[in-house]
């Protein structure tokens, strides 16, 4: 296991760069604010920590289920407290909602940015995932329409 602040600070470095690679993706689409507040909870110590143990403490396998527990738990604050995950547009009923093109827009961005770390594009994302994307359809015919399907 490693060290706990190589763990923190493995994870903070991660979050910059992403936030980094958010901000390349904001600019050319003109959402200048969004790429200084893109993922600010990511630093709230209840994202903050189980995020960086599930991905950056390497072999946890004997805690296992508390780390996966934690970061679920981590993970749906997430998707609550930012509305360009798609997650935060569906309501306790598992209806969609229509989510305003700023918000996709913003999803789109964080999706190229993640392309841009793993040699991806958020289009190719989009077609690999969207059927397990719960999306309103005017939302998924503005997502075709930005990433031109």
């Amino acid at each position: 296991m490693k060290t706990t602040i190589k763990i923190y600070w493995n994870y903070f470095r991660y979050i910059i760069e992403h936030k980094k690679n958010v901000a390349i993706e904001c600019f050319k689409m003109g959402l200048y604010w969004h790429a200084i507040t893109h993922d600010l909870s990511k630093f709230l110590p209840s994202e903050f920590f189980p995020y960086a143990i599930k991905f950056f403490s390497g072999d946890y396998a004997y805690k296992y289920f508390e780390v996966e527990s934690n970061f679920n738990i981590a993970w749906l604050y997430h998707q609550r407290r930012n509305k360009h995950h798609w997650d935060y547009w569906v309501n306790s009923d598992g209806k969609s909602i229509q989510m305003p093109e700023k918000y996709i827009k913003q999803m789109v961005v964080d999706w190229n940015a993640m392309g841009r770390k793993f040699g991806d594009t958020g289009k190719s994302f989009y077609q690999k995932n969207q059927y397990r994307m719960k999306l309103h359809h005017e939302t998924r015919n503005t997502l075709d329409k930005l990433l031109s399907i």
